[in-house]
């Protein structure tokens, strides 16, 4: 049974955040695998509504605190200020009324889902576990999983892959936020029998262009080894199979699939930056929950202002 997965190596440690807003409960849970699973409830949940549970996978070397997002005092850790994913779960609740949203922060003792790939041989079989055992544990007569990462957490999307014979009908969206350095061919049959499968499949994909920035001079990945390079492989994939029509913005190149259930955002680079974590912080975790639907771009501009800023606590 999927809950005896749970039961078993689950060691209960909750930790409620302060100063939580009437509309939300969370709660973190620690694993004897070393993974940390943290849950962003709505209060206000009914069973009868559509629901929706984002698993997200951090990005290395970050805490799910980090993560999460707070409003930046003298002397805190900078990574509390690049993501803001509570804040932006907080404006999606706002947008997404009729649904109950769900957030589920997944973060492991390596602070690195690569890593704890490689200590861990036995991933294709827990990540899948893992998925379907919190989904269950969620009492809903409706709802959806949404898969989502960013940076090092594109690693642990492509090992709930690595252990599924196919993409589950639950599963209605990826989403890659800089994220899909591990994507080669192999992984392709699947993600595109999946969306060919489902018409309300989406995916989407952000990167920016890592193979010409520098960090002190120096380049940081390989010119094939990043996510421009990735994504634009897979863009290449599925052109086979998809029609894209091209748009352009003055930082952004865009694909967008006829059905909109496949979108890339290119953020394009003239000075070699680097623009990693800006594809999250500004309304990206937004962006990778609504583009594709009604509410895209609805009170919002993805890589624009920062559209929660006053959600931040």
């Amino acid at each position: 049974m999927k809950f005896y997965f749970l039961s078993i190596i689950i060691i209960f440690r909750p930790f409620v955040f302060e100063g939580q807003v009437p509309n939300e409960k969370i709660d973190s849970f620690y694993l004897e695998n070393g993974i940390k699973f943290t849950i962003d409830r709505p209060l206000d949940f009914n069973k009868k509504r559509n629901t929706v549970i984002v698993f997200y996978a951090l990005p290395n070397g970050n805490t799910t605190e980090q993560t999460m997002g707070k409003k930046i005092e003298a002397g805190d850790d900078w990574h509390y200020d690049i993501q803001h994913i509570r804040a932006q779960t907080k404006f999606l609740r706002r947008e997404m009324k009729r649904s109950n949203l769900f957030v589920i922060y997944l973060e492991n003792v390596y602070k690195s889902w690569p890593v704890w790939k490689q200590k861990n041989s036995n991933y294709r079989l827990v990540i899948p576990r893992l998925i379907d055992s919190l989904t269950e544990l969620i009492e809903a007569d409706n709802k959806v999983v949404y898969l989502n990462g960013h940076s090092g957490g594109g690693s642990f999307i492509f090992g709930y892959l690595d252990g599924v014979q196919k993409i589950p009908d639950l599963v209605k969206r990826i989403s890659f936020i800089d994220s899909d350095y591990g994507y080669d061919s192999s992984y392709y049959t699947k993600i595109s029998s999946w969306l060919q499968r489902d018409s309300k499949a989406y995916l989407n994909v952000f990167a920016y262009n890592d193979s010409i920035a520098l960090f002190n001079g120096k380049s940081i990945v390989s010119p094939k080894g990043g996510t421009w390079y990735k994504s634009h492989l897979l863009l290449h994939h599925l052109e086979s199979e998809f029609k894209f029509k091209k748009k352009t913005t003055d930082s952004l190149i865009i694909y967008v699939s006829q059905s909109k259930q496949v979108q890339f955002f290119f953020k394009v680079s003239i000075d070699r930056g680097i623009y990693h974590t800006q594809q999250v912080e500004l309304n990206g975790f937004i962006h990778s929950i609504l583009c594709g639907t009604k509410n895209d771009s609805r009170r919002y501009t993805y890589y624009g202002e920062r559209i929660y800023k006053n959600l931040i606590e």
